[in-house]
């Protein structure tokens, strides 16, 4: 079935296969990837009689270490936020040191996306483990100041079950078993104008608007994809046959647009980003050809950039080949305003964030969940110089 559930079921089992292979490189020790500060290595030039000529920057430079599961990020003035899913809380990273100090711990499930909004911080938790969990925590939109209790503000599993956005069958007549992930929030973020903010939902196929007193209302639904190799293929019913669209990430671009990534299934090439009218919802351009898409970023003078989860993941069931490097898995494609793409390889992205001329991203996210490796979650910023014309 290519729907949200199978996305999720080819993530763990791409992932556990790379679990068995060996590690070579343990979090910030590849690709130019330093510690918090950017320690730079090499030779200094000096010229007779003057001062030591710095170093250039790193491509790839650690702002924050020691996180687990790091997916959605916020990044404005001194500091990051983030989501750390493995850890069920939210961090601050200081861009100044590298600290990392705790906002809110021991949410009740785990956070997948984290956004400053109304002079406090929204985060929204991801869906439930088994059909049978309690309504309360997962796939939740929670809302709080710093140094409080967040509160929750909207339930989107109930809204989901109650109302059903994206009209497929939920449950199976006969098991009562649920036919796909029902909502699985991944992404959230303030929203301009009246809306209190926008929140993806990859399990429900829906984007949602979110009022300051809770009330969700279904913003934009993306259609079931059938191109390529999702063409009518199986999923929860026959009148919506295709990959399910699975939106991922959000991003406010200018001229009042919203970018949504969809993973689209995992299908290879068939993953999407949606340009919307930021007020009304309507699809205003459609960049395709990416393969599963987790988050989007936008600058000032238009460039978009999309992370690729498990861009360079090993296929099929079997081991990984010898030697396998887990490190290599992920990358984060540049598209220009002209269309051009180039690309950095940046290890598990998730979350990205463009904010002060800088392009931040979440790394090694999935690490310490399917790779075994505790604390190697980290933050970077990732200069223009990271991206080449090679498809890494």
């Amino acid at each position: 079935m290519f729907s949200a559930r199978r996305m999720l079921q080819c993530l763990v089992a791409i992932l556990a296969i790379a679990l068995v292979g060996p590690v070579a490189a343990q979090a910030g020790g590849n690709r130019g990837e330093d510690g918090p500060g950017g320690n730079w290595h090499g030779h200094h030039k000096w010229k007779h009689g003057g001062k030591p000529k710095p170093p250039p920057p790193p491509a790839i430079r650690v702002v924050g270490s020691g996180l687990e599961g790091p997916f959605g990020i916020d990044a404005k003035g001194n500091k990051v936020l983030v989501a750390e899913q493995g850890a069920n809380q939210i961090s601050a990273v200081k861009l100044r040191n590298g600290a990392v100090d705790s906002i809110f711990s021991g949410t009740a499930a785990s956070p997948a996306g984290v956004a400053r909004v109304g002079g406090g911080v929204a985060f929204v938790t991801s869906g439930p483990d088994a059909p049978d969990a309690p309504l309360t925590g997962p796939a939740t939109v929670y809302f709080g100041y710093e140094g409080g209790t967040p509160q929750p503000l909207a339930n989107l599993l109930q809204y989901e079950l109650d109302h059903n956005p994206d009209g497929q069958l939920q449950f199976d007549p006969e098991t009562h078993e649920p036919l796909d992930s029902v909502s699985n929030p991944f992404a959230i973020i303030k929203a301009p104008g009246r809306p209190f903010v926008f929140v993806a939902d990859a399990g429900g196929n829906t984007v949602y608007s979110i009022s300051r007193s809770g009330e969700p209302t279904p913003f934009f639904v993306p259609p079931v994809i059938n191109t390529g190799a999702c063409a009518g293929q199986q999923n929860n019913d026959p009148e919506h046959t295709g990959c399910d669209p699975v939106p991922t990430g959000l991003a406010l671009g200018p001229c009042n647009t919203l970018y949504v990534s969809t993973l689209t299934s995992e299908v290879p090439g068939e993953g999407r980003v949606y340009v919307l009218n930021a007020s009304t919802g309507k699809v205003l351009d459609v960049i395709g050809g990416f393969n599963g898409p987790t988050g989007v970023a936008v600058s000032p003078n238009g460039t978009v950039y999309v992370s690729e989860l498990l861009e360079g993941a090993p296929e099929g069931d079997g081991p990984p080949p010898e030697g396998f490097d887990p490190s290599t898995i992920g990358r984060i494609v540049r598209v220009a305003k002209n269309g051009t793409r180039t690309y950095a390889q940046v290890t598990q992205p998730v979350g990205l964030d463009y904010a002060d001329g800088t392009l931040y991203s979440s790394a090694w996210s999935i690490a310490g969940l399917f790779l075994g490796i505790p604390k190697a979650g980290q933050v970077v910023a990732v200069s223009e110089s990271a991206f080449s014309a090679t498809e890494h």
